[in-house]
């Protein structure tokens, strides 16, 4: 398990080979959902869940000013190799990893 924070505005993308059996939980703030497409997904506050392997997330973004933390869980042993049908670029990360 691990805590991604994100500084007000900043934007990390989701490399799908790291996040394809990741599930997150808000636990400050807001994150908004960048989808493949480049369109604005939904804006999830507080104690929301989300998984992010199959779903078209290309981003997590801040909207909001202040420091928004994501906790990640992921499984301990990978079973499953993850691969996507289409191609992300890992684009700078913004925020910070703690």
């Amino acid at each position: 398990m691990r805590t991604l924070a994100l500084r007000g505005g900043a934007r990390v993308a989701v490399v799908a080979a790291e996040w394809c059996d990741a599930f997150g939980v808000v636990t400050r703030g807001r994150v908004q959902l960048e989808l493949r497409d480049g369109e604005p997904g939904p804006v999830l506050g507080r104690d929301a869940g989300f998984w992010l392997g199959g779903t078209g997330v290309r981003a997590l973004r801040n909207p909001g000013r202040r420091t928004a933390t994501v906790r990640i869980v992921t499984p301990r042993a990978r079973t499953v190799t993850c691969q996507s049908t289409h191609p992300v670029p890992q684009l700078p990360n913004d925020g910070g990893t703690t």
